[in-house]
Formats: C-alpha cells, structure tokens, sequence
C-alpha cells in the first residue's frame, strides 16, 4: 500500500506548481514513509509516497512506459502480476522493475481501458497517457484502496486520502450533511459521499477517464448474484472449489520481499487463513497480532490461544482500554476522515501500531466472509423481519415507500425502519439543518445501484446491501485501510480475492446458511483444519465501548465535545436533545442494546472530533 495525489488542469492548460504537489504529497508520508516520487507534465502534476513491500531496491514511483509516454501512479498491489505478464502478447517488453504494478503499464498499451478487467488485485491508479492527454483513475472492486477527487477552478483533484487533497489553495472544507446523514442511516458513509462538501469518493468498481479536458465515470465491476440457480452441484463440489479458491487467494496474498503477519480475532474467518497461511509457510512459524480486553466480555484470547496453539503461530496481544484522551481519539478521526458509530477504529489503530512495532508491514485479515456467506444474524432471522412492526397504518405505508425507494423492494427489510429513522434525525438535528432535511437527507437517493438486487433472492439482497453499505465504504476503508496505514501496514484480505468472489455468487442461499448454522459450507471446509470451538461458534458480534462508560466515568474531554454550548455554538444538532441523550447515557449502569440502538452520541462526538481536526465550519 502507498499513497498516490495529483491534480490536472482541465482547461487552461496550466502548469502545475510544485510546491503544491510536494505538499499533497507530504500529507501521505504514512502510507509510504520509504520514498516519494513526483511527476510534471505541461498541465499535470503527479506526486507518491512509497511503503516498500514487493522489489524494494527498483520499484519505486511513478514508474514509466519504455518511450515515458505512459505514466503510472498505483497504491496496492496486483497479484496476478506474474501471469499477467507471461500473457503480455508484445514479447519484446523489458521490464525496468520487479515490481508487481509494472505490467499495467504494458497491459494498458495493448488492451486500453479494458486491461482492467484481467486484474487480481486490491488498488488503486492513475495512468496518466502522455499521447492522449488522457488521465485514468480507477478503484478495485472491493474498495479496499481508497481514491477521493473534487472538481474546483477547472482542476481535478485527488488522492488516496482527502486530507491530502485539502493542501490545495483552491480547496477549501466544508461539511457535506449527505454523508453525515449516511452515517445515521447505514452502517456507515457509502461513496461517492463524503464528510467533506464537494470532495467525492471513487465508488469501488468504478473508473474516471479525463481526456482533453473531459471527464467520464463508469462502472467495470460490481458484486453480480444470478437471478436464479439452475445448475445446483452438491455440497462435496461446492466444499472442494472454496477451499481451493481460498488457498490459492492466501498464497497470492503472502507475495512480499518483507515479513507477512496475521489478524486473528478467535472467529472462524481470521483463523481459518492463519491455518491455511501457517500451512504455506511451514516449517516457518507465522506471526499473528490479536486485541484482548482483559476481564471484559468482548475478550476473546482463550480462543485466541487455542488457534495459536493448533496452527502453531507466534501469537501476541495487546490489551485495549478505550482511550480516555482526546489525543488518540482524534488521531484515530485524522485518519478516518468522517464520522463513527463506535469506537472500534481504535482498537484498529492500536493493533496496527502493536504490528509496525514488531517490524511487520503486512497482515492478512478474515474480512468479507460474513457478507459473502451469510455471517450475519440477519441472515438467519430474515423471514421474521421483513414487514413493519408498526400499528399504524400510514407509518408503515411510508416505511414501505421509503424501502421501494431504497431497495426497490416494499419488503425488504435492511436494518432499520427508516421512516421512524427520520422522526428521530430530525430531533437530532439543529433547526436550521432540519430546514434543509429534505435537501441532504440520505434515503432522497439510493445508495446502490437497484438493478443488482432486482429479481434476487432475497439472501442474495441483503449479501449485496452489505457488501455494498457495510464492507467496502467502512470495514475496509475507514475501519481496514485506513487505521493500517495510519501505522504504515498493508492489510489483506483473502477472502475478497476477485476469483473466489465470483465463485461465492453461485454457491445457492442453503448451503450459506443451514438449519440455523451460519457460513455453513465455510465452516465444513474449516472442519479439518481449526479446533472444533472455534468452528461451531456462533457468529461473536463484537462491539467496542461507546459513550455511556466514558460519560459515567466523567471524561473530561467528551464532556467538553458534547457541552451544551458547543453544540449550540456549532450548529448543526439541537443542543437540547444532546443533552437529554447525555442525561440518559451517563445514569449507572445504563448500556446501549448494540447492535439493535446505535450509540448516537459516539457520532456526534465523532463529528465533533472531525470539526476540530479539519477545521471546518459552524452550520451557517
């Protein structure tokens, strides 16, 4: 992982000042802390931080085509990279690294846009085709490389981080109150959205071609479910492909010149690929990094201990406390750049600093496993959810109209009721942001693309919302990416491997979830490998402590961000209801139904967090 910015003049042709790119660039020093490099051209300007995993002598950035006519920028990495380039049909092309981003270069020249759709990858780019004056960005279909732009004084600007992008003069910040209404709505902000006013997010699967001066998005991959499952296989079948799918994605995925260490929560998910890794890399013993919290419900080391013990990994841990100081909560906010619903980022933060001590710059991690094969209870409670509660009749009509607007579908039940969802924004909401409620509020649009979940199962339709609401916009952005690379680590995730993706799309709903058993097949595959605890374990929901300890135990510094003059000072929420939640969250013994209520206050404390930080301004 790296960190990659620029920006292009759409019309003038102006030249770019280096000083300004040297400054963006500088403002991802930790997601390359190795080596930075820059590009000029007549109206571009290119700039990149480096963390050095793969050819660390030659592969630095950006790198250039053999008559420097084609430049690229790319954070991640291509793990196909090898086949990719035995398939190159141009046999005369020398390559100048070993690197594994090299070959787009060459792919792009024989292929054009279309290259894009052979890769194996978690990335992020920018070609920039002298020739053509041409410019493409692009993010990998899983999100898991970030890419921000914004459009201001004819330049396009961007960056694998916003924060990066606020060092241009022309830039200035602001609140967009569509993403912090996202952050209420789902389980957190979904791009294009953003915190921050006019500075969007590339949506994963998404490309952004600039050719003289104009500017094209569109969509190269997406999460496809079939319509319907014609050709069932049997168990065995299914069984025998996903392990060979998974094993293959770890070996691709334990491609470095540094050392690789493992993420191992004590769930199936991140232990199953620290048992296959340790078989991959046997007789060597692998490194896996866990949180405890020691006394506490959510700790999970004795099951932690039991995996490090069957695979026979070093196993280390580090016990977390929720900060009780502005200064990591804060640093946490910089790094996220929007909003939370609970303060897990931190504990993030803190595993990935525990992993950097140790001299380790990547990690593979169990991600994505719950959204593609059914983890979640939702997916065994479903038949039970999916009509209003309500008894009143027009409520539950505009529940359902609201839904139809969202999914497309009356019926389908993702969450939340969000009719009574607004009821309780709007009195969250300070009265001057609630005029403009209908403007910015988060269900006016759908945030999915409808016509993937139209004709599905309704599995399938929850599997895809997930992804698209829950995965690819927070736990492998704010929560993955960027709490890794606050730290400089690369985190991995082998189950979003694209092969094995597309493997799970056709594997039907019954053999996801069977007789109540959550990850049915993943945990059959597992059967053999992991010790039987952690195999039959339910699905552990875990969730970090929120606001109501902090208040109870009389946080200096949360007070002071929830104080009824700061809120009203600030704008944007009604200092009155603020006040009653922190009344109501700071009682004894008073705790938060998680996952079924939100910790309201954490996002407000969040925001607050984020004004401070980026200096944006009061609500007008």
């Amino acid at each position: 992982m790296c960190g990659l910015t620029g920006y292009i003049d759409l019309k003038s042709g102006r030249p770019p000042d280096k000083t300004v790119i040297e400054r963006m660039t500088a403002a991802l020093v930790h997601r390359g802390p190795d080596s930075s490099g820059f590009h000029f051209g007549k109206h571009i300007g290119l700039g990149f931080r480096r963390l050095k995993i793969i050819d660390l002598v030659s592969g630095d950035q950006p790198l250039t085509s053999a008559d420097d006519s084609i430049v690229l920028l790319c954070n991640g990495e291509i793990y196909n990279y090898k086949e990719l380039q035995a398939g190159l049909k141009d046999r005369s092309v020398r390559f100048k690294t070993r690197s594994d981003v090299e070959v787009l270069i060459y792919l792009y020249q024989e292929q054009g846009t279309a290259f894009i759709q052979n890769l194996n990858g978690q990335f992020a780019f920018a070609i920039y085709d002298q020739t053509r004056n041409r410019l493409l960005l692009a993010r990998d279909p899983f999100g898991i490389c970030p890419l921000y732009y914004t459009i201001v004084d004819d330049q396009l600007i961007f960056a694998s981080e916003i924060k990066s992008i606020l060092q241009h003069p022309v830039v200035s910040a602001g609140v967009n109150l569509t993403g912090l209404d996202q952050v209420f709505s789902f389980p957190g902000v979904v791009s294009p959205q953003t915190l921050f006013k006019n500075i969007h997010s590339l949506p994963p699967g998404h490309m952004l071609c600039v050719e003289n001066g104009k500017i094209q998005q569109q969509k190269y991959a997406d999460l496809d479910y079939p319509t319907n499952y014609s050709h069932i296989k049997s168990e065995q079948d299914y069984m025998a492909q996903l392990d060979e799918l998974l094993q293959r994605s770890i070996r691709y995925r334990l491609q470095a010149d540094v050392p690789v260490g493992f993420y191992l929560s004590g769930g199936l998910d991140s232990s199953l690929i620290l048992a296959c890794g340790a078989s991959e890399l046997s007789p060597t013993r692998p490194h896996s990094y866990s949180i405890t919290f020691a006394g506490g419900e959510e700790d999970e080391s004795d099951y932690q201990a039991q995996v490090a013990a069957a695979v026979g990994s070093q196993q280390h841990g580090i016990n977390f406390n929720l900060a009780q100081d502005y200064t990591e909560f804060s640093r946490m906010i910089y790094h996220c750049e929007c909003a939370v619903k609970e303060s897990y980022n931190l504990c993030s933060l803190a595993l990935s600093g525990m992993v950097k001590q140790h001299g380790v710059s990547v990690v593979l991690s169990g991600e994505g496993a719950d959204e593609l094969l059914g983890g979640y209870p939702g997916y065994r409670f479903d038949a039970g959810h999916y009509h209003s509660d309500s008894d009143d009749w027009m409520q539950q009509s505009l529940e359902e109209e609201l839904r139809e607007a969202l999914w497309g579908d009356s019926d389908l039940f993702y969450e939340k009721n969000y009719y009574a969802l607004s009821e309780l924004k709007t009195a969250l909401y300070a009265p001057a942001v609630n005029a403009q409620y209908a403007e910015f509020a988060a269900t006016r649009h759908s945030p999915v693309d409808k016509n993937m979940l139209l004709g599905r199962d309704p599995f399938n339709k929850r599997a895809y919302l997930d992804y698209r609401l829950r995965l690819v916009d927070h736990l492998v952005a704010d929560h993955g990416d960027r709490m890794g690379m606050a730290n400089s680590v690369e985190i991995r995730y082998p189950f979003l491997d694209i092969n094995l993706v597309k493997f799970t799309t056709t594997i039907p709903p019954q053999f996801k979830v069977r007789d109540g058993v959550e990850k049915y097949i993943l945990k059959r595959v597992a059967a053999n490998r992991l010790p039987k605890a952690i195999v039959n374990r339910e699905k552990f929901g875990f969730h970090a402590a929120g606001t109501p300890p902090l208040l109870q135990q009389g946080s200096e510094w949360v007070n002071d961000m929830l104080s009824y003059a700061r809120i009203k000072r600030q704008g944007y929420f009604n200092p009155d209801s603020i006040e009653n939640l922190k009344q109501q969250y700071s009682k004894p013994g008073f705790q938060l139904r998680i996952p079924y209520e939100d910790d309201l206050l954490m996002i407000v404390l969040s925001f607050n967090v984020l004004l401070d930080v980026f200096n944006l301004p009061d609500y007008p």
